[in-house]
């Protein structure tokens, strides 16, 4: 996972602003065949959203905390239930600022 700056987390924000969740975490919580999912989303889309429905916010960050260790992605925000993650692909199809 590497950390992003800044100025990159800006720019990712306002990006992700627009998705909408490829990913759905529902009551049987994160599977593998989610996890699956999720690397395959980030590496035909490097920056996604993932919906997690838990209500428990401790939960909630051990989801968190799990996705990015499975897919050494960086988290760019959570808001309630929604997370933004970012992992660059071989093709770096979205330009980020450098620093």
């Amino acid at each position: 996972m590497k950390t992003l700056t800044p100025a990159q987390t800006k720019h990712l924000k306002g990006l992700a602003h627009e998705l909408k969740a490829v990913v759905m975490i529902g009551d049987k919580g994160l599977t593998d065949n989610v996890v699956q999912e999720i690397k395959i989303a980030l590496n035909a889309h490097e920056l996604i959203k993932i919906n997690i429905r838990a209500d428990d916010k401790a939960a909630r960050e051990a989801i968190i905390k799990r996705i990015l260790k499975a897919t050494a992605a960086s988290k760019v925000q959570t808001i309630g239930g929604k997370l933004v993650i970012f992992k660059r692909s071989k093709e770096a199809k979205i330009a980020i600022p450098k620093g």
